[in-house]
């Protein structure tokens, strides 16, 4: 009876313990959000507004990373003034990556479950509203809009968590948003590589960029532990190999040039890269001033110019640098990330 009593007692005290840990991570999230709603001391100013696709001034559209009501919605700035008060979306467009070009959006999304969250690929019109959404299979990484807003791509984390280590797989999508045809996955074209045929069941493909034709794309190939810059034919549905150790291609706007990220011997395993520029015509590569190691997918800002991300102290943080490996990388927006030029 005395044994029973206390195993009885035991469990008991097992039971308020789970209980007690239950209801202190319940009040420590609660707690969490609400700090996520408070806007910080120092942060920049937002406020709600009008955020819109269309033509009317050279202007910024990007994820806001402040702290506050507005963290995670899309804002907008003029272009040419990246680090002054921005305009919230009055609809509260959230997303996790997000791209834009011609009219036309792509807002990579979080859809928050009762055991676990899935994602999907939302297509905005001009005015943010959806037409139209897809399931993305994973954790989302990178988004594109081709310059004509036909064509829009995606990529998801499958399998471990980050480009920087080797388990990882990705599936790349491309969408053609007139008429609503989807493929899932790169994975389904045919590869050339070194002019020949390729097969392989390891080949991941991520960071699609596009052509002005609304035929060709730009992305990368990664294969028996090395990765290449491709070239995509949408009608053909094959990819071409072009050039090794190319990382998050970013085509400019004259379509001469990529931006992207290599790996360089000799840095950390979890920090590898550095940005870099290749001539499609010569193959020539110029590196870059940030000397910092960029996790991301450059966009080209101007001819002369390209935006990337780093980390900060609200997460994320928007830097500029010339394309031609001259001056110095140059903070232009704090608390910001997945930016778009329209």
């Amino acid at each position: 009876m005395g044994s029973t009593r206390a195993r009885l007692t035991v469990l008991l005290a097992a039971v308020l313990a789970l209980a007690a840990v239950a209801t202190a991570a319940v009040l420590h999230a609660s707690a969490r959000a609400e700090r996520r709603e408070q806007a910080r001391p120092g942060g920049p100013a937002v406020a709600s507004g009008q955020v819109a696709l269309t033509p009317g001034g050279r202007r910024l559209v990007f994820r806001n990373m402040a702290w506050g009501p507005h963290r995670d919605e899309l804002a907008t700035v003029p272009a040419g003034a990246p680090g002054g008060p921005r305009t919230a979306t009055s609809t509260g467009r959230k997303c996790l990556r997000f791209y834009a070009s011609a009219g036309t959006g792509i807002c990579l999304q979080a859809v928050h479950g009762t055991l676990a969250d899935t994602y999907r690929a939302t297509v905005l019109d001009a005015r943010l509203h959806e037409k139209a959404h897809y399931p993305v299979p994973g954790v989302p990484s990178r988004a594109r809009v081709s310059p004509s807003g036909r064509y829009a791509a995606w990529t998801a984390f499958v399998g471990g968590d980050s480009y920087a280590g080797t388990n990882f797989s990705t599936r790349a999508a491309i969408l053609d948003t007139a008429t609503g045809k989807l493929t899932p996955t790169l994975e389904t074209y045919a590869i050339v590589k070194d002019g020949k045929p390729y097969r392989a069941t390891d080949a991941n493909f991520w960071g699609v960029t596009f052509a002005r034709d609304d035929r060709h794309f730009y992305a990368t190939l990664a294969t028996h532990g090395a990765t290449y810059l491709v070239r995509g034919d949408l009608r053909r549905r094959t990819v071409t190999t072009l050039h090794r150790n190319v990382e998050c291609p970013s085509l400019s706007p004259d379509g001469t040039r990529i931006a992207y990220k290599k790996r360089v011997p000799g840095l950390p395993s979890d920090a590898p890269w550095r940005l870099y520029v290749l001539d499609l015509a010569t193959g020539h590569e110029t590196p870059l001033a940030e000397t910092r190691s960029v996790d991301d997918q450059a966009v080209w800002s101007d001819p002369a110019h390209v935006t990337y991300a780093l980390p900060g102290d609200y997460g994320a943080d928007l830097y500029s640098v010339p394309a031609d490996g001259s001056g110095t990388a140059r903070r232009l927006a704090t608390a910001a990330v997945s930016p778009a030029y329209l």
